[in-house]
């Protein structure tokens, strides 16, 4: 199979511009940050991303300030 030079560069650019908007998200519904780590991992990332979308948040309970 053939790579490119820069793959890793790409791959990682590309991760880091999907890795910052879920940690936005994550802080924002009272999970921990590190969860959007996550989104790096195939196929880890899209269970992380069903299990945000049907998982009731603990913002929405009022237990946890949103933006701390």
């Amino acid at each position: 199979m053939y790579y490119p030079r820069n793959f890793g560069v790409f791959w990682l650019i590309g991760a880091i511009v999907v890795i910052i908007p879920f940690w936005r998200i994550c802080r924002r519904v009272g999970l921990s940050p590190l969860w959007s780590l996550l989104m790096a991992v195939p196929l880890l990332n899209l269970i992380f991303v069903y299990y945000l979308a049907f998982t009731e948040w603990p913002s929405s309970k009022g237990t946890v300030v949103p933006g701390t």
